[in-house]
């Protein structure tokens, strides 16, 4: 079925289409990332048992793979890492490096700890240019913006002969890390207004609305199950981003982290009293015991830089009131890639 009005909406409050039966245009077919089935995951009690998972599998994977990793300055690439001995691993610089030196710093630290080739993806806005229409053109739909700049790093990582990416994605939503989310037990609206990325309201001319999304969770007493919201949405939207562009740049990757489940119930009282991945970070003090465990940072992307000057969105799907002042980067970007995607299909209008 043919939909823009849906689609841009879906878009703006998911960060992806939804729908798998609904399409920007004729001729076109987006398909959305689907988890590892519960079925072929591992249970884990310990943080030692992930470790050892973690490592299991890396050592079979390295048997037929030249391996490289996704290495930021958060705890989930580190630990991977640290099984990685020998390995190449690809840690984005901004901007000439003056962004989130003290992440860059950790990555730093990470590899030379543990023996692995650290190589850097320097990414500008030249670069996210460089590969966004082809992150687009093959979600069929706009993308998020740490897209173009995984592209890039895949391409690096397989122009050195790499063969399989490790990345680290998937440790937030199965060990608890999205404390913020996690924080209160919500009511359908109270969840609704928190995690719908831009209200399509207040950008589109003839939005659709996207709320049926969150009914389809709602429990008695107008409270949300948002654990399984979580893992069936923000999972699709999120390695949903890697997923396609590492398809993009024809690398395989893999996650070890998706291969596992917590044996046990999320402690939520643990998580509200500071101590979000509780089993992340017990299994990080291990294998880096001389530095404090990192709080969690998101893959980095200067988006409230590249668009501080925007002049925002002109075609006409776009209502003329939107008040830019409001908009977050991440936000702007969205409108900005949105309507980019269109022009590509459509022409400037």
């Amino acid at each position: 079925m043919i939909d823009k009005n849906y689609c841009m909406s879906s878009y703006l409050a998911f960060r992806y289409v939804e729908r798998e039966d609904v399409e920007f245009y004729p001729g076109m077919q987006h398909r959305n990332f689907k988890p590892v089935p519960d079925a072929e995951r591992m249970l884990v009690k310990t943080s030692e048992q992930i470790g050892e998972l973690v490592e299991a599998q890396i050592n079979k994977l390295r048997e037929v793979n030249k391996l490289g990793i996704l290495l930021s300055g958060g705890m989930d690439s580190a630990i991977i890492a640290s099984y990685m001995p020998g390995c190449d691993a690809y840690t984005f610089r901004f901007l000439g490096g003056e962004m989130q030196k003290e992440e860059l710093h950790r990555a730093e630290y990470y590899a030379k700890q543990y023996g692995l080739n650290l190589h850097y993806v320097d990414i500008d806005w030249n670069t996210v240019m460089r590969h966004l229409d082809a992150c687009m053109e093959a979600k069929a739909a706009p993308v998020h913006s740490i897209e173009p700049q995984i592209l890039q790093g895949a391409l690096q990582a397989k122009s050195d002969g790499v063969t399989m990416m490790l990345v680290g994605e998937s440790s937030d939503l199965i060990f608890g890390g999205m404390d913020q989310l996690l924080s209160k037990d919500w009511t359908v609206e109270e969840f609704t207004n928190r995690y719908t990325f831009l209200n399509p309201k207040l950008a589109l001319r003839e939005p659709v609305d996207t709320t049926y999304l969150f009914e389809r969770y709602r429990l008695d007493g107008g409270k949300i199950d948002f654990l399984h919201f979580m893992d069936d949405v923000f999972s699709n939207e999120s390695s949903g981003s890697y997923w396609n562009a590492f398809g993009v740049a024809g690398l395989s990757y893999y996650d070890p982290y998706a291969r596992l489940k917590m044996a046990d119930p999320l402690d939520l009282n643990r998580v509200r009293n500071g101590e979000p991945k509780y089993l992340i970070r017990g299994l990080m003090a291990q294998r880096y015991p001389d530095i404090p465990v990192p709080n969690k940072v998101p893959m980095p992307r200067p988006v409230d830089a590249y668009f501080k000057d925007w002049k925002g969105v002109s075609r006409p799907e776009f209502r003329k009131d939107i008040d830019y002042s409001k908009l977050s980067g991440n936000q702007k970007w969205q409108l900005f890639c949105l309507e980019r995607f269109l022009n590509m299909y459509e022409g400037a209008k």
